[in-house]
């Protein structure tokens, strides 16, 4: 048997790079400087350095983003409960998921005056983090929810993590929404949409989640063509159908991401009804391999650099 230092050794030499990625990540809150502490964080899940200077793959542009691109507006936009209002005034009140309530931290959550199905989320969190769906509240298990809630609320950080910087001033609060659920499909479908100032090129279809242990992604392209494209999570066996909106999702994308230069505009649909999600300005936090990864270079020439605007007043 090898002696625990020898283990403690090797193990080092051998997983040097989880090391100090694992390191990056638990004291990134050290990190003041934005750009020193980007180009580490890219470097060691890309396994190549990050070029600020010269970026042209759409991981590299979506860092020079993060650093130049910063506008209050995208605090709103990142604010899952400010942004309905904000996207209700550009596209109209018909497409955002009515909320039920809002409170200040988990901890003030009031069960008792929700209804049997519904959804709980933190407003300052990205992606499936920070979300508790209730199918019947007689069965949820509240402190489990209340768990997940407060450690999204309180621990989770999308700014310090990966210094996604529309994250960093949010007002952070807990909100219930109306459950919804498609009728036919029985569950609800991600469909998120890349928008290129203000052109909508890739449609994503997310499927199976929660139905299955790993979503199934499927890529397709601005007419519904399906692409050889992965990143991460693989195809479904049989490619999804095309959703009964899909050209409304687009339209609504396009006007939603204006002035953008990459945004990700999440929508679902119930019976064959569009309701807005969230917007996504890093995808992936902008450190997701491609597969092939010629799309990388795709898409990032699909994203034209605007002049610098660092942070303001904040």
């Amino acid at each position: 048997m090898r002696n625990p230092l020898k283990n403690a050794l090797f193990a080092l030499k051998h997983n040097r790079k989880h090391l100090v990625y694992a390191m990056i990540h638990r004291f990134s809150w050290l990190f003041r400087d934005d750009e020193r502490y980007l180009k580490l964080y890219y470097k060691y899940i890309m396994g190549r350095p990050l070029d600020l200077e010269n970026p042209t793959t759409f991981n590299a542009k979506q860092q020079w983003l993060k650093l130049y691109n910063r506008k209050d507006i995208y605090t709103t936009m990142a604010d899952k409960v400010a942004v309905k209002d904000y996207v209700a005034g550009l596209i109209g009140p018909e497409y955002i998921i009515p909320t039920l309530q809002v409170w200040k931290n988990p901890g003030d959550i009031d069960f008792d005056v929700l209804p049997d199905r519904f959804v709980l989320k933190t407003n300052n969190d990205g992606g499936c983090n920070g979300v508790v769906i209730c199918k019947d509240k007689a069965s949820l298990d509240r402190k489990k929810a209340l768990k997940e809630l407060r450690h999204s609320f309180y621990f989770r950080n999308p700014y310090l993590k990966a210094r996604e910087w529309p994250y960093k001033n949010i007002k952070k609060r807990v909100f219930a929404e109306k459950y919804m659920e498609d009728s036919r499909l029985k569950e609800l479908r991600d469909y998120k949409i890349y928008c290129f100032s203000g052109v909508p090129k890739i449609f994503l279809v997310v499927s199976g989640r929660g139905l299955q242990t790993k979503a199934n992604f499927d890529y397709y392209d601005e007419h519904f063509q399906h692409l050889d494209l992965q990143q991460g999570n693989t195809p479904a066996a049989v490619p999804p159908e095309k959703p009964e909106s899909f050209d409304e999702m687009m339209r609504l994308a396009g006007i939603l991401s204006q002035d953008i230069p990459f945004a990700r505009v999440d929508f679902y649909e119930v019976d064959g009804h569009p309701y807005f999600g969230e917007f996504t300005f890093f995808d992936s936090g902008g450190t997701a391999a491609f597969q092939p990864e010629e799309w990388d270079d795709i898409l990032g020439s699909w994203i034209q650099l605007p002049p610098k605007q660092q942070e303001t007043g904040k």
